[in-house]
């Protein structure tokens, strides 16, 4: 193909792809996070590749199963500090054509950059959309985060993933850096196949989470050594299968870490941390609760250090931070604090309960709780993984709890066997299921809305639209 054909091409797709932008979000079609990205790759099928390219600070890839969007926001917030401009999929539409949107909203007409030498890459990444991402972008880093059970119907079991992530890494080149979740095993495993730098991070140590689970969750992934399918013990167990773990047959073990967490300690609204890295400590509070959040921050802060970024804009960077959309973000309706958090698959959702029965606001020893469940293709369409959640973890804790979305009776006879039925009501209509969660909150207390990922976009809109905020898309 000419250059001029090309050029041509590229000019076109992007001018799609904003037309498209634009009317989405003039018509409310989601902000246009999906669409531009489809319509420019169908116009110019190496705009990914072409457009990257012209990134000063080239491209860190985020995936995992859970924790993407709020670590790339971390990271976001830290490259920022550092004096740094990111490209990034913001809204959280994670696959090729979430790049594509990303790459030509931040881009002008032509396809150019501001201040190009500044340019850095952030881009979270689908589980299964990994491997065709790192050929697209060519990362200077890759941060795995965790791997767990998620949409079954559509990724296959764990080992699946772990196998066509083995062999993404061996295909990489020396240049590429990965910075992987020691404390997870599958992930830990990924760095005796890189060709290049290695950077772990993890949990220190027991007395570095407090609220640390007993033993592993009957639902933990990975009980299994990688190298010899031995059942690996734990030394420790932080949430699921992540932990201080060791193969006592081949004597595989958690890998040491450059970034870890010394202390943690927990608190309503928020979590203090301090992190040790190479080249000395951060301490900071976050608006965040919950282990799982200490671990997105970590990772954020790991891929910072395989960035070459200075502690003090880590530091700033972290201090700085605010919810995304979706992952406990906070807003008040009708004289109640609401707080959304999604969770989507059994670990996520055991984690999320443990942090709403722990950290609820002071003088509310009961919770009120609206639970939605779709099963639309984003949320995979196998519920079955309900079962596997923790959902006893609510009893004695609970005053309220709303059910709605496309499963809902699924939801509601799955809490019924949880002991958890005089306290649950079924509402199909999304609407009339929060006016009917606030009405079960008293006046200042908390209501935590706890829905899949179909059903976060909808109620978050919904939310948003009655406390006065904003779009995601325009808050993200």
């Amino acid at each position: 193909m000419s250059y001029n054909t090309l050029g041509m091409r590229r000019t076109a797709a992007i001018a799609a792809a904003k037309v498209a932008a634009t009317l989405s979000r003039h018509l409310r079609f989601g902000g246009g996070t999906a669409l531009p990205g489809l319509l420019a790759e169908r116009i110019d099928p190496r705009i990914i590749a072409g457009m990257t390219e012209k990134l000063g600070q080239g491209s860190v890839l985020i995936t995992g199963t859970n924790g993407k969007t709020t670590t790339a926001r971390f990271l976001r917030n830290i490259a920022q500090a550092a004096g740094l401009r990111p490209v990034a999929n913001r809204a959280g539409s994670n696959m090729m054509r979430g790049i594509a949107s990303a790459l030509v909203e931040s881009a002008d007409w032509g396809g150019e950059f501001a201040s190009p030498e500044r340019r850095l890459g952030v881009f979270e990444v689908d589980e299964a959309t990994l491997p065709e991402a790192a050929w697209a972008v060519r990362p200077r880093a890759v941060l795995f985060t965790n791997l767990f059970r998620d949409q079954l119907d559509r990724y296959g079991e764990v080992e699946h993933v772990a196998s066509a992530w083995r062999k993404a890494v061996a295909a990489w080149p020396e240049a590429v850096t990965i910075v992987l979740n020691a404390d997870d095993p599958s992930v830990a495993s990924l760095g005796q196949d890189a060709k290049g730098r290695v950077i772990y991070y993890g949990m220190k140590d027991r007395s570095a989470a407090p609220s640390a689970a007993a033993g592993l969750e009957h639902a933990a992934d990975a009980r299994w050594c990688t190298g010899c399918g031995s059942e690996l013990s734990y030394a420790a167990v932080f949430y699921g299968h992540l932990g201080h773990w060791r193969c006592p047959k081949c004597g595989r073990s958690r890998p040491q870490v450059q970034v870890g967490c010394a202390q943690l300690a927990g608190e309503p609204g928020g979590l203090t941390l301090l992190i040790t890295l190479p080249g000395g400590d951060v301490n900071v509070r976050l608006p965040l609760t919950g282990l799982y959040n200490a671990y997105n921050a970590l990772a954020a802060v790991s891929t910072a250090v395989a960035l070459g970024v200075e502690r003090a804009a880590i530091q700033k960077g972290l201090s700085s931070f605010t919810a995304a959309f979706g992952r406990q973000e906070r807003m008040k309706v009708a004289g109640r604090d609401v707080q959304v958090i999604l969770a989507k698959n059994p670990a996520g959702l055991n984690q999320v309960l443990r942090t709403v029965t722990e950290d609820g606001a002071a003088g509310e020893p009961k919770r009120d709780l609206a639970l939605f469940l779709n099963d639309g293709l984003a949320d995979g369409r196998d519920i079955s993984w309900i079962w596997d959640v923790d959902f006893e973890l609510l009893a004695d804790k609970t005053r309220s709890v709303t059910v709605s979305g496309t499963r809902a009776w699924d939801m509601a006879l799955r809490l019924k066997y949880a002991g958890l039925e005089t306290i649950s009501q079924v509402e199909t209509d999304p609407a009339l299921a929060l006016r009917r969660a606030l009405k079960e909150t008293p006046q200042g207390g908390t209501l935590y809305v706890i829905p899949t990922y179909t059903a976060m976009l909808e109620v978050r809109e919904l939310l948003a639209r009655w406390s006065g905020r904003r779009a995601f898309w325009e808050e993200a």
